[in-house]
């Protein structure tokens, strides 16, 4: 068998093309009326920085599609950005039960609500990272979230070919925009998150859009022979964002600023 060798010039390696680029620049990126996903949980490691230039900017109508946010949702939803929700939960941990921005704005109508499951959703996004239409679920079967999705169209019952018996089919989910938090991140978009990870993997490979914004620049050579958590072929663009979480915590980094928080939700 003929061997063919491929051969990268010291020049051809360091100008590949660096995706830094302000946050100001950044945000254009997201349009109104698109849909968006973004990194971490309820108070921890949102990408805070980001989201504060997006209510400066004046988005609207944005599809917020997530399994289990909290902080980062509150602010959108608090200055008027989000038309409609996919969520499985919304969670401030033991600030509030159910935070108040969400809970007054699903209980007046002033956004729409799909509810989800932390199951499905799970498949959905990994079946959109996977670059499959759709992932198979079960336990879901006889709740009247299977008829709410199946007039939407993300759900559907079939009869598994190999059992006979009923089985979910959660679409494939692939958001326009997802903005992740990361620990480090060099300017190709290759990025490393410490601790837990969440969904953010799929969530970046499954979005048409990706935005990185990372506590730390770091050179190319930091990833030579290290596995980025997200590849930088992913990527569209890298936002330099010290303390960007903040008030959301950003393991090891930093805990969540309480706070601030609490001080958020007093000016409800």
């Amino acid at each position: 068998m003929e061997k063919v060798l491929i051969y990268i010039s010291f020049v051809d390696i360091i100008n590949m093309e660096s995706k830094l680029i302000r946050l100001e620049e950044a945000v254009e990126l997201v349009k109104n009326g698109d849909s968006v996903t973004i990194s971490g949980i309820s108070i921890h490691r949102n990408p805070m920085a980001f989201i504060y230039a997006l209510v400066k900017r004046g988005v609207k109508d944005l599809y917020f599609i997530d399994r289990e946010p909290g902080f980062g949702l509150e602010v959108l939803l608090k200055y008027g950005l989000v038309r409609k929700l996919r969520i499985a939960m919304s969670t401030l941990e033991w600030f509030s039960s159910i935070p108040r921005h969400f809970r007054k704005m699903i209980e007046e109508r002033e956004v729409e609500m799909l509810e989800d499951t932390c199951g499905a959703f799970i498949a959905g996004i990994r079946a959109g990272s996977f670059g499959i239409p759709f992932m198979p679920v079960k336990g879901i079967i006889g709740s009247d979230l299977v008829k709410m999705h199946e007039r939407e169209g993300t759900w559907k019952v079939i009869e598994d070919p190999f059992s006979g018996e009923k089985i979910v089919l959660v679409k494939a989910i692939n958001p326009d925009v997802a903005i992740i938090h990361v620990n480090k991140a060099d300017e190709e978009g290759n990025a490393e998150i410490l601790g837990p990870l969440y969904e953010d993997e799929y969530k970046a490979k499954a979005s048409k859009k990706v935005i990185i914004t990372a506590e730390e620049i770091v050179p190319r050579s930091y990833f030579y022979g290290r596995r980025p958590t997200i590849n930088g072929e992913y990527v569209t663009a890298v936002v330099h964002a010290p303390k960007g979480a903040e008030p959301t915590s950003m393991f090891p980094y930093y805990d969540a600023d309480y706070e601030k928080i609490i001080e958020f939700l007093e000016h409800f």
